[in-house]
């Protein structure tokens, strides 16, 4: 079920994705950033009354920390993408995988552990090789401070997995983690759009305008599945299984938008599923987690 959970928040995460593109006519990205907390604050906040989940929580600096380093994670990744060839930006974004990786076989080096997670490591590299075959990111001399930034989207964007898989170790609601986020990244984007200022209204398409309520619910629903996987499922497994995110995207632009695929980015996406796969029989075969796996 964990693996499933991961692959549903790539599914909706994608469809995000869609939302955002057709709405980037009318708004711009801090606008996005906005409505998109917005929405889902109050979509969340709706959830956990209906489920009897109160706002307050034992650990607010877990809360502080995950919706810090997932705010500088989306505003890095933001600044990549207005700097770098979108493919490059996703690709250091989706290193996030291989650097989940790093940390929980490091981890359980550095303190003297035996880990038996070699294979599942090389399914996660296996994976981004298929990211890299898809994207097939470039950068220019001049656009090395750029990658640097980007490159630290993908490690903020795996600090922030390791943490929300610590809040689901300490018992706390999935719901609760992404209001809390949903939170800091409202914030985050009023506080960018103050200073650029909004989009006026009457120069807003039907179909941008439309867009807004899906891509915060959309948003909260794929913050909600990928908080499960990471704080039920084995570390590793679902850190793979992310990429799937990038085989939904590539169906969507070749259904939605016309795109067109070639044979690398087919046979991109055919690693990408066989190394989800095998994450997945592996850690079906595997025993129960070890402390490696734990954090």
């Amino acid at each position: 079920m964990q693996a499933l959970w991961m692959v549903m928040a790539a599914f909706l995460f994608a469809t995000m994705a869609v939302g955002i593109k057709i709405a980037s006519g009318s708004f711009s990205l801090l606008e996005l950033v906005f409505y998109r907390g917005l929405v889902s604050i109050l979509f969340m906040g709706a959830v956990m009354r209906a489920r009897g989940t109160p706002l307050a929580t034992p650990v607010p600096w877990m809360h502080a920390w995950r919706t810090a380093i997932g705010v500088f994670s989306l505003a890095s990744w933001f600044y990549a993408i207005s700097h770098l060839p979108l493919a490059t930006a996703m690709t250091l974004n989706y290193m996030s995988g291989v650097w989940v990786a790093a940390f929980v076989v490091g981890g359980a080096l550095l303190y003297g552990k035996t880990t038996r997670q070699g294979p599942l490591m090389a399914t996660v590299l296996a994976g981004f090789a298929g990211v890299v075959m898809m994207l097939r990111p470039t950068l220019d001399q001049n656009q090395l401070f750029a990658g640097l930034i980007g490159l630290l989207s993908g490690l903020g964007a795996s600090m922030a997995y390791l943490q929300v898989t610590a809040l689901g170790k300490v018992g706390e609601p999935e719901g609760r983690t992404v209001f809390y986020f949903s939170v800091g990244t409202a914030v985050t984007g009023l506080i960018g759009v103050l200073f650029t200022g909004f989009t006026p209204w009457p120069s807003v398409s039907w179909q941008a305008a439309a867009w807004l309520i899906p891509i915060g619910v959309l948003a909260s629903l794929g913050q909600w599945c990928m908080t499960r996987a990471f704080s039920r499922g084995a570390t590793l497994l679902v850190a793979n299984l992310q990429y799937a995110g990038i085989v939904f995207a590539a169906f969507y632009s070749l259904w939605l938008f016309d795109d067109q695929i070639d044979l690398i980015e087919w046979l991109g996406m055919v690693v990408i599923v066989s190394s989800g796969v095998a994450a997945t029989v592996l850690r079906t075969r595997a025993l129960p987690d070890t402390p490696a796996e734990e954090h």
